[in-house]
This record gives C-alpha cells, structure tokens and sequence, in this order.
C-alpha cells in the first residue's frame, strides 16, 4: 500500500491511523493510533494528534500544538502556533481521568490564534476567529470574534477573516470579500 502524504523523516505515525491524500506532516510531530487527518493538512512542527482524533480536510495546524483525545475539527480549521487544548477539567497527576475526557467541537473555517487556550467542552462555532492568547471559557457562536482572559466577543468575522461592521443596522459586507451578511438575534448568517 503506498502512501499519498509527506511524512519528514523525524516524524512519528503510530499504527491505524488513516492519513488523507496531499496532507504534509512536519518534523518532529506524532500522529498517534486511531486518529484520521483528512486530505490537503498542514501538521506543523512538533505537533501530537492523540489517539482517536478527528481532523478535516484543508486544516493547518501551525508548530507546538498538542490536540488531545476528544478534539474534533471540522473542514479548513486553522490551530495557531501553541494554542492549546485541555479535555479533563480537573487534571491531577495521583487520579487517572483517562477515557472521562470532556469533547471540544471546532466548526469549519475557524480560526484559532497563537497561545489561546480551549478549556474543554467549549465548542468553537464555525467561522469564529479567537485572538492570539485568549482564554476560552464558553460556548463560542459562530462567526464571533473572542479576546482576552477569560475571552468576551468583541465582535464578529466574515469567512475571509475580516471584522464585519454592522453600522448599517443588521447588515455588512466583507471589505475583502464583498460578501453580504445579516445579523438575526445576535446570530450572522451569510447572505
């Protein structure tokens, strides 16, 4: 059977994992058993995929990121470099928690940013952008813009990535795009 992916030769990649066409895993990272990484990825530098692990297609996953058991993420998902997720919400060293782990959903086209933190069972809706460093505490809705310590929205994000300004009531354009969308009950959908 060969294989359509580049793996570097420092790389690790544990038996029953299922690899997609055209991904490229970096030096030093390790793909553990069980985890399916879909096509076109990016695994970056020193990266772990734990066991059982779901990535979609197109997704990069920038250096030094851990993504745990219990991490799920959908289509184009972009993990900056050391963000960081957790799926124990109360990890001691002397007690086992493994096989309790607390699942984390990221939506497709999200974007997280260098050095946040996803504390587990916080789903990050998709098209939301979460800033370099932010701490996420809560539910994220799609299309919201998070930052800080504990993270609060300060906004919203188109699909390219662009904060959209609703100064014309429930309405905004992309300024990259062009593309239209509506804000309903504190919900955007693109138009």
């Amino acid at each position: 059977m060969s294989k359509n992916y580049y793996a570097n030769e420092t790389a690790v990649i544990d038996n029953g994992c299922i690899i997609g066409n055209d991904t490229k895993i970096w030096h030093f990272s390790h793909i553990m058993s069980g985890s399916i990484i879909g096509n076109n990825c990016n695994i970056g530098q020193n990266v772990v995929i734990s066991p059982e692990v779901r990535i979609g297609n197109y997704v990069k996953i920038q250096n030094n990121v851990s993504v745990y058991t219990g991490v799920t993420c959908d289509d184009y998902v972009f993990l900056g470099p050391s963000c960081v997720f957790t799926n124990v919400i109360n990890p001691r060293s002397a007690i086992n928690r493994r096989g309790v782990y607390i699942k984390t959903h990221v939506g497709e086209g999200a974007s997280i940013g260098a050095n946040a933190t996803i504390v587990c069972g916080n789903n990050i809706g998709k098209y939301a952008f979460v800033g370099a460093g932010s701490v996420i505490t809560k539910e994220v809705k799609a299309y919201a813009l998070m930052v800080g310590n504990p993270a609060k929205q300060t906004g919203w994000m188109s699909e390219y990535g662009c904060k959209l300004d609703f100064k014309d009531g429930n309405k905004a354009i992309c300024s990259e795009s062009g593309e239209e969308y509506e804000l309903v009950n504190e919900t955007v959908f693109k138009i």
